[in-house]
C-alpha cells in the first residue's frame, strides 16, 4: 500500500499565476546557473547579483540558452527545463521558450522567440521583422526605413554602455544608422544634444523624431 505521506499535491496549472518572480519576470519558477551554480529567479537577477562581487574576476554574465535545471517556486522542485512542473504539475510560465530557457506569466508582453536573432522578443511577432544586416528585430515601421549598419544592434549603447542586442529597454535607430537605447535619446534631447555621440552626424530628423518620443 503507498504512503499517502509521498502524494504528490497536484497544482492545476494556473496556480499562483503572476504570484512568483522578480522585478524583471513574473514567473513561478527559478533557474540554477551553469556558470557558478547558484540559484537565481532570472539571468538578469544574476547579472546584477554577478556584477556586484568585489573580486572583478568574479564577474560573469549567465548564457541563457545553457540552462539546465529549474526549481519550481511552487513546490520547490529541482527538475530539468520543462513548461510544467514534474511534481506539482503547475505551469512554471505561461509563456515558455525551450531554446531560451525562458519563462514568463505575463503574456500580455507578446512574447516571440526570433530564430534569426537566437532570442525572445516582445512585441508581437507580426509587429517586427528581421534586418540581417543589422543583426536584429526591428519594427515594421523600420522596414526600407532605416540605414543599415552591420551588426549595429550587437554593440553598447553610447551613453549608458549597456549592450544593445538583448537589452530588455527599447531602442531607437538613429539617422545615421547607430543605435541607442531610447531613455538615452530623450535624455540627449533634454539636455539639447542632438548628434550622434559616435559618429558626431545629426542624430536624428528632429521634428518626427521628438514626436514620437513625445508620443512614447
Amino acid at each position: 500500500m503507498a504512503d499517502d505521506s509521498l502524494a504528490i499535491e497536484r497544482k492545476d496549472e494556473d496556480f499562483g499565476k503572476c504570484k512568483y518572480g522578480c522585478e524583471h519576470y513574473r514567473r513561478r519558477c527559478r533557474i540554477r546557473a551553469p556558470c557558478c551554480n547558484q540559484v537565481f529567479t532570472c539571468r538578469h537577477c544574476h547579472n546584477e547579483a554577478t556584477s556586484s562581487l568585489s573580486n572583478p574576476k568574479d564577474h560573469h554574465e549567465l548564457v541563457r540558452h545553457e540552462v539546465k535545471q529549474v526549481i519550481c517556486a511552487v513546490c520547490d522542485t529541482e527538475q530539468e527545463v520543462a513548461r510544467v512542473c514534474s511534481n506539482c504539475g503547475v505551469n512554471m510560465g505561461e509563456y515558455f521558450c525551450s531554446i531560451c530557457k525562458f519563462y514568463d506569466d505575463e503574456t500580455a508582453k507578446q512574447q516571440f522567440h526570433c530564430d534569426e536573432c537566437g532570442i525572445c522578443r516582445v512585441g508581437g511577432r507580426e509587429n517586427f521583422f528581421h534586418c540581417p544586416t543589422c543583426g536584429s528585430c526591428y519594427t515594421i515601421s523600420l522596414r526600407d526605413n532605416h540605414l543599415c549598419v552591420e551588426n549595429s544592434m550587437k554593440g553598447h549603447c553610447p551613453v549608458c554602455y549597456e549592450y544593445l542586442f538583448d537589452s530588455v529597454k527599447g531602442t531607437s535607430i538613429l539617422k545615421c544608422g547607430h543605435t541607442i537605447h531610447m531613455d538615452c535619446l530623450r535624455e540627449m534631447a533634454m539636455q539639447n544634444q542632438y548628434r550622434c555621440p559616435l559618429c558626431s552626424k545629426a542624430a536624428v530628423n528632429m521634428s518626427d523624431n521628438w514626436r514620437m518620443l513625445d508620443d512614447e
